[in-house]
C-alpha cells in the first residue's frame, strides 16, 4: 500500500531554515506529481508546493515563493521541501501527498517556528 513517511521539522527561529523530506513507498514513485500540503493550528489543510514527475515543473503558494523549494530524487522515491527565511506563519503540520487536494498523504512532521 501507498506509504509516505515524513521528517525533518523541527522548532527553529524566525529567519531559519529547514530540510523535510519524504520518503515514499507502495506506488511508482516517478510516475507521479507529488504535492507538499500543510495544515497551521486551528486551520485547514493548506497546498504548498506541485512538483511534476521530472522535477521541471513546479509551483508554490504566494505565502512561499521565493523561500521554499521543492524537489525529487526519482532514484531514492524521495521528495524534498527546502525551506529558508522561515516566518512564525509557517508554523504547521507539514504532509507530502500524491495529490494536491491532500487526500493521500502522510501523517506529516511538525514545524514550529518561534523565539
Amino acid at each position: 500500500q501507498v506509504q509516505l513517511v515524513e521528517s525533518g521539522g523541527d522548532l527553529v527561529q524566525p529567519g531559519g531554515s529547514l530540510r523535510l523530506s519524504c520518503a515514499a513507498s507502495g506506488f511508482t514513485f516517478k510516475n507521479y506529481w507529488m504535492y507538499w500540503v500543510r495544515q497551521a493550528p486551528g486551520k485547514g489543510l493548506e497546498w504548498v508546493s506541485s512538483i511534476s514527475i521530472s522535477g521541471v515543473a513546479t509551483a508554490y503558494a504566494d505565502s512561499v515563493k521565493g523561500r521554499f523549494t521543492i524537489s525529487r530524487d526519482n532514484a531514492k522515491n524521495t521528495l524534498y521541501l527546502q525551506m529558508n527565511s522561515l516566518k512564525s506563519e509557517d508554523t504547521a503540520v507539514y504532509h507530502c501527498a500524491t495529490d494536491r487536494a491532500g487526500e493521500r498523504k502522510g501523517q506529516g512532521t511538525q514545524v514550529i517556528v518561534s523565539s
